[in-house]
């Protein structure tokens, strides 16, 4: 997901450099809103994942702190490990789709400098 994501949002960028027409730049927006909608429910997922985990790892470090078992020890580690990935990854997430909100804000401020440059050249456009 992570290079998926840093492969999309270059493509994106270099496309916005590279748009020829309002309809060009209708249909890079239109993909992005989708992205932003996929990314949004991506997030909300890890971020699921990562409370369960933390939960999970609270119950067995309770549990070991009572037990004292070497098992339990092992588990917690682990879970803490794992934990510490998702956090990581979710941290990613977070901040890639934030950036693709400032990316959709720049999209709507090149739509209406378009559609303003179309309309005083006489070209009314529709695609809005």
């Amino acid at each position: 997901m992570t290079a998926y994501l840093k492969k999309y949002m270059e493509e994106t960028q270099r496309r916005l450099k590279e748009y020829a027409d309002l309809a060009e730049l209708e249909e890079i927006f239109l993909e992005h809103k989708d992205k932003i909608a996929f990314m949004q429910h991506e997030r909300i997922v890890h971020f699921l994942v990562t409370m369960m985990f933390a939960i999970v790892l609270a119950i067995f470090i309770c549990a070991f702190l009572f037990a004292e078992n070497p098992a339990l020890f092992i588990l917690v580690v682990i879970i803490m490990v794992l934990l510490g990935f998702y956090i990581k990854h979710y941290y990613f997430l977070e901040n890639t789709v934030q950036k693709m909100y400032r990316l959709y804000d720049e999209m709507l401020i090149l739509r209406k400098k378009e559609v303003d440059g179309n309309d005083k050249k006489g070209n009314s456009s529709t695609c809005l």
